[in-house]
């Protein structure tokens, strides 16, 4: 079963998929190695972990496919694309969604933020007008229906920021053309209240996805609640690079101190990037073998 089939089938049921999301080939490992059924790559995350920047469109196309392509690579489990708003016009877009679908991801995200796209709970947002976002979601989808008659496929997961600038009556009207265009997943960032999300699931057809962000703008429900509001997928797209950044920040300060921090055992850390599967795998090469 493909990446994007496999997706459909999760999507298909009555459940909110927690999805933890990666910034990294390793990220992603362990949350496969956890038993987590997808994953997405946050752009926000990628951005600080490939460049050291902040996630305001610094990151160009090439590098953000790149890092998915890693990613994919690494994992058996679907991964969702940040594909940010297309790089550029239609066209772009297009292209965008073929690429990521080139490089293994079960689905790719396109929004309508105006570029350079901004992390959906930071200030200084703006999105596109309406035909333009569109035209965004139309070539998506036109890429995505392109990529089926050679044999590929991609899901596309529609974005709108618009609650930001223009309220949440906005962003569901654009969310439900984006629906009717044919997007397969729809995405209304940062709604600021459980009254708003349950206006956004309870006026938009299809599979919703939630973001949560701690200490964002949108409430962070136990994944119970996201169910009955009518979330398909919970994402949380800063938790490990958090969690990551202080674990790496307390061992760097405690070092300082000649302190050594809890660490993960050396036979796990090997086992879970691959040392023990690589020198099973060796000992069927006589000239591999370890001695």
């Amino acid at each position: 079963m493909t990446a994007a089939k496999t997706l459909r089938t999760l999507l298909a049921q009555d459940k909110c998929h927690v999805m933890p999301c990666c910034f990294d080939a390793l990220s992603a490992k362990l949350i496969a190695q956890e038993g987590y059924d997808l994953t997405f790559m946050s752009g926000f995350a990628a951005s600080a972990s490939r460049i050291g920047a902040p996630d305001l469109g610094l990151m160009s196309y090439g590098e953000v496919v790149d890092q998915a392509r890693n990613i994919a690579t690494a994992i058996d489990i679907p991964l969702i694309g940040d594909g940010d708003t297309g790089y550029g016009n239609a066209m772009n877009v297009r292209r965008t969604v073929t690429g990521f679908a080139q490089a293994g991801c079960a689905s790719v995200m396109i929004e309508d933020q105006l570029a350079p796209k901004r992390c959906g709970h930071t200030p200084g947002k703006a999105v596109v007008p309406r035909q333009e976002a569109y035209d965004r979601i139309k070539a998506a989808v036109d890429a995505r229906d392109a990529l089926r008659e050679d044999g590929g496929d991609i899901l596309i997961l529609a974005r709108t920021d618009a609650r930001h600038e223009h309220g949440l009556s906005e962003a569901i009207e654009r969310a439900a053309v984006f629906a009717e265009l044919g997007a397969d997943i729809l995405f209304v960032e940062a709604p600021k209240s459980i009254a708003e999300m349950q206006d956004i699931c309870s006026n938009l057809p299809g599979p919703k996805m939630a973001n949560i962000v701690e200490g964002g703008e949108t409430p962070d429900l136990p994944n119970a609640a996201l169910h009955d509001i009518g979330y398909s997928i919970a994402a949380y797209p800063l938790s490990l690079m958090a969690a990551a950044m202080q674990a790496m920040v307390t061992s760097l300060r405690a070092m300082r101190a000649d302190q050594r921090p809890g660490l993960m055992d050396f036979g796990e850390l090997r086992s879970r990037i691959g040392f023990d599967d690589y020198y099973a795998a060796s000992q069927a090469y006589a000239s591999s073998k370890r001695d």
